[in-house]
């Protein structure tokens, strides 16, 4: 594997536990509005997240590559409101599309087509994420200034249940 390819593999492990990390404190912020809903939607989130970080190492692993694992950053933002929280997760969501399309790029140039073949599915997943963080705030400016709609918009996002990721490595 191209040292490259295999750095940028290895930092985006790092990437997605951050991205746990994240989502963490997204679910903490809700628990403590005593939004359930939202609390358990985020913490969804992160277990997706932490899935994901587990397929770049098992990814890097199965191709014989070093597995290099670093400190995980703390999140640092301080929110204000519910909707902050919400871009936070959007814009998060646009970074992480730009690491994967880095990564595919790099695999590209080198013509891995494995690890291309492999980024797909991610490129796919980063496409749903985007459209689940931008839906997530459509719907509070839509329903989170009405207490009785955000108590169901609240109770839908109680509602999700984690799936684990059908990625065949």
């Amino acid at each position: 594997m191209n040292q490259k390819v295999h750095e940028l593999l290895n930092s985006q492990i790092n990437k997605e536990f951050y991205s746990a990390y994240l989502y963490l404190d997204f679910s903490n912020y809700f628990k403590a509005m005593g939004l359930d809903g939202f609390a358990n939607w985020y913490m969804v989130q992160a277990q997706e997240e932490r899935d994901h970080a587990m397929l770049f190492y098992q990814y890097l692993q199965n191709e014989s590559m070093t597995v290099t694992l670093e400190a995980i950053a703390k999140p640092d933002k301080v929110f204000t409101c519910s909707m902050d929280v919400l871009k936070a997760g959007l814009e998060h969501e646009k970074y992480v599309t730009s690491l994967i399309n880095e990564i595919y790029a790099a695999a590209y140039e080198v013509k891995d087509f494995r690890t291309m073949q492999f980024l797909d599915w991610f490129v796919k997943e980063q496409g749903e994420e985007e459209t689940n963080a931008n839906d997530m705030i459509t719907k509070m400016e839509l329903f989170g200034s009405d207490p009785r709609s955000l108590y169901m918009l609240n109770q839908e996002l109680a509602a999700r249940v984690y799936t684990a990721p059908s990625l065949v490595l």
